[in-house]
């Protein structure tokens, strides 16, 4: 039998015990698939990272990311935190942990940007490796069903629920109100009828909630459920954060801008996260998505495989 060691870490928060938690195994070679996926499901996070060395010496590491129960080629939270734990290291796999690093995974390369205080990382930004992808939308009686919503709380002004990703697809819902978000419920029999017709080949049906704020149209509060992934709630969801900001900037009317959304999730799991998003939009399209947040340390060990 092998060890790992492994750092936990809160995602998307300055404070630990609150935001999206993380585990992150610092060196996954010697580790096969079904080892990585049984670690990810022993830590039960939404996500747990593998860091491997790259491919490509000019980069500076490869990443696997598992949900409790499958491998995703991208998602935010996951690359924020170990951008994060990275970070706190002088080096890594023998090259120097410099400021801007490069992942390589499934979904393409990421580019991430250490940030900084007092000499310290407490932050990271990624930039998503693909620009927003809009795919079909899912009828509203569908995705109310789902949730245990009427059809009259889900807000269709702006936009039908659609499928919309920057690496990892999502259904994006905007809700009517608050409330409306507080109520909302999973059935997981129904998000298994769901996914017959509307998942995607990366991820099993999962659905991003959020409601703006009435004085900031890009101050935004949501909810993620991925029940079918064995989420039945995730408190921070950077991937979906990223695609729905660059949704909404692509429905701006302005045809260029720089568009700063802040996004706040997992309040109604008591464990409140902050995401922030910057969309580039240029000739009518956005391009780059970046996302950054803090993170908080929590635990480290090692873990048998």
């Amino acid at each position: 039998m092998r060890k790992a060691a492994f750092v936990t870490v809160d995602v998307f928060t300055g404070e630990r015990f609150t935001g999206n938690p993380l585990a992150v195994i610092l060196d996954a070679r010697g580790m096969s698939d079904e080892d990585m996926q049984n670690v990810a499901a022993e830590f039960g996070y939404s996500e747990s990272t593998f860091i491997l060395p790259p491919d490509d010496p000019a980069h500076h590491a490869r990443v696997r990311i598992f949900t409790p129960v499958t491998e995703v080629p991208f998602a935010g939270h996951p690359n924020v935190g170990t951008a994060y734990v990275i970070g706190q290291r002088s080096e890594i796999f023998g090259k120097p942990v410099a400021d801007r690093l490069v992942f390589e995974e499934k979904a393409g390369l990421v580019e991430v940007t250490l940030q900084r205080q007092d000499g310290r990382v407490t932050a990271a930004a990624i930039r998503a490796p693909k620009a927003l992808e809009v795919g079909s939308t899912v009828p509203v009686e569908v995705v109310a069903t789902c949730l245990s919503l009427e059809p009259s709380q889900i807000r269709t002004a702006s936009h039908l629920p659609c499928m919309a990703s920057v690496g990892l697809a999502f259904v994006m819902v905007e809700l009517v109100d608050l409330a409306a978000l507080a109520a909302a419920r999973t059935d997981r029999s129904l998000f298994e009828k769901a996914r017959e017709s509307h998942a995607t080949p990366e991820n099993d049906f999962p659905v991003f909630l959020y409601v703006r704020d009435p004085s900031h149209p890009f101050r935004l509060r949501a909810r993620m459920f991925a029940p079918l992934d064995n989420v039945p709630e995730d408190p921070a969801t950077g991937s979906a954060s990223g695609a729905l900001a660059a949704l909404l900037a692509s429905l701006d009317p302005r045809a260029d801008g720089l568009f700063e959304v802040m996004i706040e999730q997992g309040v109604e799991m008591g464990r409140r996260s902050i995401i922030r998003v910057t969309v580039e939009k240029r000739d009518g399209k956005p391009g780059s998505v970046v996302i950054s947040g803090e993170s908080a340390a929590v635990m480290e060990g090692q873990i048998a495989f």
